[in-house]
């Protein structure tokens, strides 16, 4: 079996740099691997361990194809989910989260289908969408 994640989300975002800050602050993300471009100014690969999975992070690269970042506040067709241990972790991240320049999309509440739910859009335009159990098992 690889060492690689079967499945990782893989984030555009620039500065790169900046959202791995923003990443690591917001999220408790762990880096696991940094691959910096030959241009010095660019990330080509970062590997982060978020909640105990793996996301991947780089710069746009438009030289090598047609790949760009979002804009912020331009409507983004994927999300990326977290799913915590505790109800309490959902409220934390999200204060976390705003105080470091996040946008609220939906503050945290209980949901309907049993979840303290809460979403932001991050500072590069990235939507995260947060869940933990109401009751403990």
């Amino acid at each position: 079996m690889s060492a690689r994640p079967p499945v990782a989300p893989y984030l555009t975002v620039s500065p790169a740099a900046g959202a791995i800050t923003f990443y690591t602050a917001a999220f408790d993300a762990r880096q696991k691997a940094l691959m910096p471009a030959l241009d010095g100014m660019r990330i080509m690969h970062c590997e982060l361990e978020i909640n105990g999975a793996s996301l991947f992070v780089a710069d746009a690269f438009p030289e090598f194809g047609t790949s760009r970042t979002p804009i912020p506040g331009e409507p983004v067709t994927m999300s990326v989910s977290l799913e915590f241990a505790t109800a309490d972790e959902v409220d934390s991240v999200f204060a976390r989260a705003t105080k470091l320049g996040a946008k609220g999309e939906l503050t945290p509440t209980h949901s309907f289908w049993g979840t303290r739910t809460a979403i932001i859009r991050d500072p590069f335009g990235h939507r995260w969408i947060m869940n933990g159990p109401l009751s403990q098992k």
